[in-house]
């Protein structure tokens, strides 16, 4: 699967699609991050675009990037790709409605849930700047 190493390469991948269209699909709405049961996801009509997640970091950082009050599930949480839960994310299609969502699965202990968002372009935002030793 295709690294997307920044929101430059996120946004480069999304171009050129076609505008997203209603769908009835078992995944819902997923403005914000949702628990998905594996028989929701539709295997058969999603193609996986690419991944978040950097190949040459074994565990990818849980700092998360929430910005104007917004919380992790939050419908309008920036997606800044350097951050949890982004930096774990696959990106796909699904051909039914031409949403493009991220995935990644949550570990917590004993569970394991997988999670779905729908990847809204308006809110990639660019990683903030780094401060020294931060």
């Amino acid at each position: 699967m295709k690294y997307l190493a920044n929101a430059t390469e996120l946004r480069q991948a999304l171009a050129d699609t076609p505008p997203p269209r209603a769908c009835n699909c078992a995944l819902g709405t997923c403005a914000g991050w949702e628990s998905l049961a594996e028989y929701r996801w539709g295997k058969s009509h999603m193609s996986a675009i690419g991944t978040l997640r950097d190949p040459a970091i074994d565990e990818p950082s849980l700092e998360e990037h929430l910005t104007q009050g917004t919380r992790y599930d939050s419908a309008n949480a920036p997606i800044a790709t350097d951050f949890f839960p982004y930096n774990r994310c696959e990106v796909w299609h699904c051909q039914r409605c031409d949403r493009h969502l991220l995935r990644y699965t949550e570990f917590g202990g004993y569970n394991v849930d997988p999670r779905v968002r729908q990847l809204e372009p308006s809110l990639i935002v660019e990683p903030p700047e780094q401060t020294p030793g931060g």
